[in-house]
């Protein structure tokens, strides 16, 4: 090895000892599923640093499911039309910084801790002030907002396509004015926050609409369509609906992913390939398109060719992501029954297998016999494990749960995530020669820790 390459990597080295100093910092503060809802605390230090989120123009998306892959796509579409861009979604995969990314690359470590440097004493001041007063200091979610923001201010961004954390009128991103809002689609999730029923939790996420902008609305139960179109009147919003304005005309399954024909706001898109799996990831490539023709043309046809081009380089991590091959292992973060039975409807689909073993663990706060119910039929049989995080719920706790799902003899309760994918590979083996995969779910967190031991982080 070179001296130059050698200072180069202690280089490299000594950075990201430097931003995971700074995540430990921040990881000491209010988890991110433990929200204090209210705007505020964002607000003031964003006042304090010159609302930053005001210097870019911004897309701003929220739903039940399919928002991060959403994001990705309305990101990638406006990269290929030459706009410089900044994205935000949450969680992250393997490392904290991309979740703050700039022309579609998460932010180097030396940047994270210089936008950290940047906002710390701004954050501070808040933090103060709300001790005064007897309020929470900003949370672990909103302090990334807050450096997002920094952050896109800083390159510029032209555009920043900016993902909701939880639900939508008192998230922490809600401080930025999205000139087009996405809502994807809506389902029962975080109930113990966004309200006991659908149309509760639709009325919280059709919060990010502001006044005059643009609203792309997934198609929706009847119910929840009423309650968002009922926000968007009130705030004199142009309304886009899935179905109405716009729709998936025809879709292929082609090898790696799909191919699509999509009515947009201006016009027909034939023959668009979308390197991903899953009939819910065409829809989310028309939402994604609409949002840009919305934002670039007011509607208006977008060039052909530069769409494509775009479409085709998309990736998804963690979404029916295959991390293995021999035999094929799946990754998906199915964390809630609307997201797992997406996940079940592609699976026929996409992949010809003829024995589907499960490795699945999920959070403590999450709904693990209704997820479970929607995979039973597909898995042959279910290996229980757990992310490393304190709050995942306990393997033995979801193994009860698991039996009365699937009956004991289908069940297998493991401790190490990297024991039981080693066991569901073995079990998925077992029985027949060729056609056996093994599926990863459950949980966001158990497919990041699964695509590191497996060699894709």
């Amino acid at each position: 090895m070179s001296g130059a390459q050698h200072q180069r990597d202690e280089a490299a080295r000594a950075a990201r000892a430097a931003a995971d100093a700074v995540y430990a910092q921040i990881l000491a503060r209010a988890p991110e599923h433990e929200p204090n809802p209210s705007t505020d605390r964002v607000r003031e230090v964003c006042e304090l640093l010159g609302d930053p989120q005001r210097a870019y123009r911004v897309v701003h998306l929220t739903g039940t499911n399919g928002k991060t892959s959403t994001s990705r796509m309305v990101e990638r579409l406006l990269r290929e039309h030459g706009l410089r861009t900044g994205r935000f979604t949450s969680p992250h995969l393997t490392r904290v910084n991309e979740r703050i990314a700039i022309d579609g690359e998460p932010i180097s470590d030396e940047r994270f801790v210089e936008v950290w440097h940047d906002v710390e004493p701004y954050i501070a001041m808040v933090d103060e002030r709300s001790a005064q007063i007897g309020r929470p200091r900003l949370s672990f979610f909103e302090v990334f907002v807050v450096m997002a923001f920094a952050a896109f201010a800083d390159a510029p961004v032209d555009v920043a396509v900016i993902e909701v954390g939880m639900g939508g009128s008192w998230d922490a991103t809600n401080v930025a004015d999205g000139e087009v809002a996405v809502i994807t689609s809506v389902g029962l999730d975080h109930q113990q926050w966004l309200g006991d029923t659908i149309l509760d939790i639709a009325e919280v996420k059709a919060g990010i609409v502001k006044d005059g902008a643009t609203l792309v609305l997934a198609q929706q139960e009847e119910d929840v369509e009423g309650v968002v179109l009922t926000v968007a009147a009130e705030r004199g919003a142009r309304v886009v609906r899935e179905g109405v304005d716009i729709a998936v005309v025809e879709r292929q399954v082609a090898v790696g992913g799909q191919l699509l024909t999509l009515r947009g706001l201006g016009g027909v898109y034939a023959d668009v390939y979308l390197p991903l799996h899953g009939e819910f990831q065409a829809h989310n490539a028309l939402l994604a398109l609409a949002a840009t023709e919305a934002l670039l043309t007011g509607g208006a046809a977008l060039d052909g060719d530069v769409v494509g081009t775009a479409f085709a380089d998309v990736t998804s991590p963690g979404r029916l992501e295959v991390v293995r091959s021999s035999p094929t292992v799946v990754v998906d973060g199915a964390h809630n029954p609307h997201g797992a039975e997406a996940l079940v409807a592609s699976l026929d689909e996409a992949f010809a297998f003829d024995r589907l073993v499960g490795v699945v663990g999920v959070m403590a706060d999450k709904d693990p016999e209704a997820i479970l119910s929607v995979l039973e039929p597909v898995l042959a049989e279910v290996v229980v494990t757990r992310a490393s995080v304190p709050r995942a719920m306990e393997p033995d706790d979801l193994g009860e749960v698991a039996v009365d799902v699937f009956g004991e003899d289908r069940v297998h309760v493991v401790e190490r995530l990297d024991d039981a994918i080693a066991l569901a590979v073995e079990r998925a083996e077992s029985e027949v020669e060729r056609g056996a995969g093994v599926l990863v779910t459950g949980s966001i967190l158990v497919v990041a820790e699964a695509r590191v031991l497996l060699g894709r982080a």
